[in-house]
């Protein structure tokens, strides 16, 4: 057994408690049926974690990392401001998978949770500093700028939305060049 808990990391398990609340809410993180999941026993969670809030803690600060400012390093990268735009939102609309479980919407079913509203709020000001940044460079002063943000990050939500509801979504292809059209300025 102990080949087991150097098999897995402390991430591992972050990423499977990821994976888990995007299925279900914080509700959903268990140490035995992670471990099962996993293909370990529990002894390996412990090799790395005292609790389950522990593992909570790792699981958010996994998605704020991978989902906030660590994941728009890319796109922030971009110089030209439409064609980081353009990347940023063809990008979130190829990810929207048709009933697809999602982080971001599980965790605000849980968002009166301190740590959860604290992960929330970060990754979704990363987000919006970014949509903001970006929509100045392209001419809106900054008041209209981060209104436009808000807007286009509203609705990126409600295509995750939509899509982890709606088995009829339409091809996340297709609604690339729609979104693109809305939301860059002309």
């Amino acid at each position: 057994m102990a080949n087991e808990s150097s098999r897995l990391s402390a991430r591992d398990w972050a990423l499977a408690a990821l994976k888990a609340i995007a299925d279900g809410g914080l509700a959903a993180v268990a140490v035995e049926p992670l471990a099962r999941t996993l293909g370990v026993t529990k002894g390996s969670f412990y090799a790395h974690y005292r609790n389950r809030d522990e593992l909570i803690e790792a699981a958010l600060t996994e998605w704020v990392r991978s989902h906030g400012e660590g994941g728009l390093v890319e796109f922030a990268a971009i110089a030209d401001p439409a064609r980081r735009l353009r990347e940023l939102l063809t990008a979130v609309v190829r990810a929207v998978q048709p009933l697809a479980p999602s982080v971001h919407l599980s965790l605000l079913g849980d968002r009166n949770d301190p740590r959860v509203g604290a992960a929330v709020r970060q990754v979704n000001r990363a987000r919006l500093e970014l949509l903001t940044h970006t929509y100045q460079e392209l001419g809106l002063p900054a008041d209209r700028a981060a209104d436009r943000a808000r807007i286009a990050y509203a609705a990126i939500l409600g295509l995750l939305h939509l899509a982890q509801t709606d088995a009829d979504s339409p091809n996340p292809a297709a609604l690339s060049e729609e979104v693109a059209k809305i939301f860059l300025p002309a």
